[in-house]
């Protein structure tokens, strides 16, 4: 695979996430992860500074396994997310993805985001950067890491998987 096909191939699965987020295709949003990825979340420890630990220092959401992703889902599938009920429609925009390191079975890349959302008939955006390390599986990618970088954290709405 050449660096094109590479960056194509990368782009093509980022844009699946996002799609299966906003037409809330839990199922295959999960089939993206791998059984023991690291889902995170941090929290601005200062103006320009996030927390580095999350065992140790707070984080806005933190899984350490895709078990924990699965209990989310369960939670907004079955109405146990009064917060999340119902579910806003959301549009996911990824954009300015960069390989970062690519190994031949991992791939490292980062990426900024947007998320448009709209609930009660009022409309929000969450807006950031991702970090994630992709391994390569059956001819596809999977999750291994997802760090989520919120920059606009302080925000009137719910902030959930769904939104970032």
């Amino acid at each position: 695979m050449n660096d094109l096909e590479l960056l194509r191939s990368v782009q093509e699965f980022l844009y699946r996430e996002g799609e299966y987020l906003d037409g809330q295709r839990w199922d295959d949003w999960l089939a993206l992860f791998d059984p023991e990825v690291e889902y995170w979340v941090p929290a601005w420890d200062s103006e320009h500074e996030l927390t580095g630990d999350p065992m140790s220092e707070m984080s806005l959401i933190y899984y350490r396994n895709r078990s924990g992703l699965e209990d989310r889902i369960f939670r907004l599938r079955t109405g146990r997310s009064s917060a999340s009920t119902p579910l806003p429609r959301t549009t996911h925009l990824v954009s300015n993805i960069r390989i970062t390191g690519f190994d031949g079975s991992q791939c490292q890349v980062k990426a900024s985001w947007v998320v448009f959302s709209f609930k009660d008939k009022q409309s929000h955006q969450f807006n950031g950067r991702y970090e994630y390390v992709l391994a390569a599986r059956d001819g596809d990618w999977v999750i291994k890491r997802k760090k989520t970088i919120v920059i606009n954290e302080v925000i009137p709405s719910l902030m959930d998987i769904y939104s970032i």
